[in-house]
This record gives structure tokens, sequence and C-alpha cells, in this order.
């Protein structure tokens, strides 16, 4: 029993980060692009409107998240994680490739933005599972006392993945001049995703589902919407607080950071790439370590104080940077607030996931991160691109970002304090 534990544990570990690679790669290497994608798929009358539109399609996929996790919380509250993460990375596998396949405006007018945004839609919908689903597989394999260090490969995982994207971003547009990368160069990261979908499902499909949620299945309700919301509708609304600031980082200090480098700070878009890299190097590593040292102290506190010391230093860094702006200085910036960060990146799958019981678990992570991902994350590089044109203030980012982080903090406070928490009727400390 103890070695079938164990089994269970380390493809767990494989299955959730192989599967969150692939998500957040696509999505890192498409907002990595953006600025290319722009030119190519929506030509316009100024620079600024090609950026909008693109900026657009990469938040509209963040219309089917809430539509696919509730879909997919279901299926896994019902069939099993194992099932719905297959079929979740089947899909996104195949979003990836119609864009990498996607022709540009100029060969089939109108049909090749419709392929992109098809092909975002299609990653948004099964994107929307793939959180809920791997990360209460993670917390339900995981011994009860290192809960926090196995959630935080949720986090980790994604964060190698936005290393990688960023890695082959750096050299497809240093190793490629301007009229390749353009012509083809730009489809590359796209194709290297294309790989990492077969070995992801081959993994998945050898999964076996937890004790925790076989248990809830013969002794727990079965999931609805009526019953997360009628019987969890605080912890929901709590999760969607905790995944703000979540969000808001991501999506704007990581994934707009290069379009950001380029056209606000004027720096080099291939240079602008190496901060990107620090400071995911810096979470990937920081994450687990941040995790572990939850499952010691608790992970209440450990937030507050990683989303405080982030809010704080924001604005002042941002204003050094902009002061002189160098690439240098914006890979300092980037590793600082990283570091800060991770505090909060490492503990959030088990803070998250001990909100809810096994038999809704899925259910209710997915419509509280889905929720907030398309309200904060989806909007959140056409908001920073409406404010910066609308003030003039290259330090807008910042103000979008530290709203964030200071409703993400509400939302901690508001949680019990209490270390941890087993909501998993036959679950016994290890």
């Amino acid at each position: 029993m103890a070695s079938a534990f164990r089994s269970l544990n380390r493809r767990a570990v494989a299955a959730a980060a192989i599967g969150n690679a692939l998500e957040w790669y696509d999505f890192t290497v498409f907002g990595l692009t953006t600025v290319i994608i722009a030119e190519l798929f929506f030509p316009a009358a100024n620079s600024y409107s090609s950026l909008f539109y693109a900026t657009a399609t990469f938040g509209v996929a963040f219309c089917m998240r809430p539509i696919g996790g509730i879909v997919f919380g279901l299926y896994a509250d019902r069939a099993g994680r194992r099932a719905a993460m297959s079929l979740v990375i089947a899909l996104m596998t195949l979003g990836i490739l119609l864009i990498a396949i996607a022709p540009p405006y100029t060969a089939l007018g109108i049909a090749g933005p419709l392929i992109v945004v098809l092909g975002r839609l299609l990653q948004g919908f099964s994107a929307g599972g793939e959180f809920a689903s791997s990360t209460a597989l993670l917390i339900e394999a995981a011994p009860f006392s290192r809960r926090g260090f196995y959630g935080s490969w949720q986090m980790s995982s994604q964060a190698a993945a936005l290393l990688l994207g960023a890695i082959v971003g750096a050299l497809v547009t240093r190793g490629l001049p301007a009229d390749s990368l353009r012509a083809w160069g730009w489809r590359v990261p796209f194709l290297v995703g294309l790989a990492i979908g077969p070995v992801g499902y081959y993994i998945r499909r050898r999964l076996t589902d937890s004790e925790a949620f076989l248990h809830a299945q013969k002794s727990a309700r079965r999931a609805t919407l009526r019953e997360v919301f009628a019987g969890h509708s605080r912890e929901v609304l709590c999760g969607f607080g905790l995944v703000i600031a979540l969000t808001v980082t991501i999506y704007v200090l990581i994934a707009y950071l290069p379009t950001f480098a380029v056209t606000q700070l004027k720096l080099s878009y291939s240079e602008s790439f190496y901060a990107v890299i620090v400071g995911n190097l810096l979470l990937a590593a920081l994450s687990p370590v941040a995790g572990a040292w939850s499952d010691r102290i608790g992970r209440k506190g450990l937030s507050l104080w990683s989303l405080g010391l982030t809010l704080v230093l924001m604005y002042p860094l941002f204003s050094w940077l902009d002061a002189a702006p160098s690439v240098p200085r914006l890979i300092l910036v980037q590793a600082v607030l990283s570091t800060t960060l991770s505090g909060y990146y490492g503990p959030f799958g088990a803070l998250i996931a001990e909100l809810f019981p096994a038999n809704v678990r899925s259910t209710g992570l997915a419509i509280s991160y889905n929720f907030a991902v398309m309200v904060f994350g989806g909007g959140g590089q056409l908001v920073v691109t409406w404010l910066i044109k609308t003030t003039g203030s290259p330090l807008a980012p910042t103000w979008y970002v530290m709203a964030g982080l200071a409703l993400s903090m509400g939302a901690v406070a508001c949680i019990p304090a209490m270390r941890h928490a087993d909501l998993d009727a036959r679950r016994k400390p290890a």
C-alpha cells in the first residue's frame, strides 16, 4: 500500500507538471510574440490598433475558461482526475496546432485571424479544466503534512513553462533575422510546444485516482453546481480573491513584460526576454521551498507577508526602472519581485485547495480560479495597454498589479487562521 501511494505521488507530480507546462508554455509564447502576431494577423492603420486587436485575441480565450472550468470541474469530480486531465491535454494540444499552422492575413485574409481566434478559444476551454483537476490530484496524492510542498509544484511547473517559453523566444528572436522571424520563425515556439502534448497524455492515462477522491465518490454527495454554491459559496469567494494576485502578476509582470519593454521602455525585444528568464527561474526554484516552509509555519501568514512586501516594492522599483531604462535594471526588478512573490506562489496550491472537500474540490477550484483569471487576467493586457494610452504614464501597469495584490491580501485575511485543513474524511496525517 505504501509503495502504491508513493508511486501515485510521483506520477501525480509528473502528470500535473507536464500539463501545466503545456498550458503555460503556450500562453507564454503567445504573449511573448504578441508584437509579431499583431503585425501578421491584425494589420491596421497604426501599431497601437494592431497591438490592441492582438491583446484582445490573447484575452478572448479567457472567456472560454469559466465554461471549460465548470465542464471539466464537474467531470473531474464525477469521472475522476485522470479522465479529466487526459482530455484537457488532448484539447490543449489541438489548440496549439491550430495557431502554429494559421496562415497570415496576407495569405487568406480574415481566415487567418479566425483560425488563431479558434485556437485560442479551444485553448481557453481546455485550460479552464487544467488547474483545478491537476491541483486537486496533487493535494489528494500528497502526504497530509506535505501538502504545501506538493501543491507548490503547480506553480513551480508554471514558472518552469514560462521559463522555457522565454528561452525559446529569446533563441528565436536573437537567432533569426527580422524577415525570417516574421515569415516563419514566430511559429517555432508553438511547434516546440506540440512535442509536450503526446508525452503528457501518455503519463496522464497511466494515473490512478486518489483514495480521497474514490472515498468521496462513495460517501459524499454527487458534485453539482448547486452543491458548490449552496454549501461552499464563502469558499468560492475566498478562492476567487486568492487567484487575483496570481493572475495579475503572471499576465502583466511576466507575459506582458517583453511588449512593455519594447513599446514603453524602448528596450531591445530579444534582450527583454532575459528578465523573463531570470524571474521565472527564481519562481520555479523558490516556490517549492516556500511551499515546504508553509507546511511548517502555516500558509496564511507567509502569504500575507509575501503579498504585502511585493505591494510595497512595486511602485518604487518600476519608478527606478522608468527613470533610466536598461536591461540590467529590468532584470533586477524582475528578480526582486519574483523572489518576494515566491512566498505566495509556493503555498498557493494547498491554500486554495484546502478550502474545498474532495467531492467538490475540482469544481470549486475551477469556478474560483477561472472566473478570476477571466476578469483579471484575460483583460489584463488590454486594460494595461488602455491605461498607458489614456494616462500617458508608463507606470500604469503597476497600478493594476498593486490593486490586484491588495484584493488578494483581503481574501487571505478572510481565511480562518488554521495552519492546515484536512477536509477529506479518510485522509490521515502522514
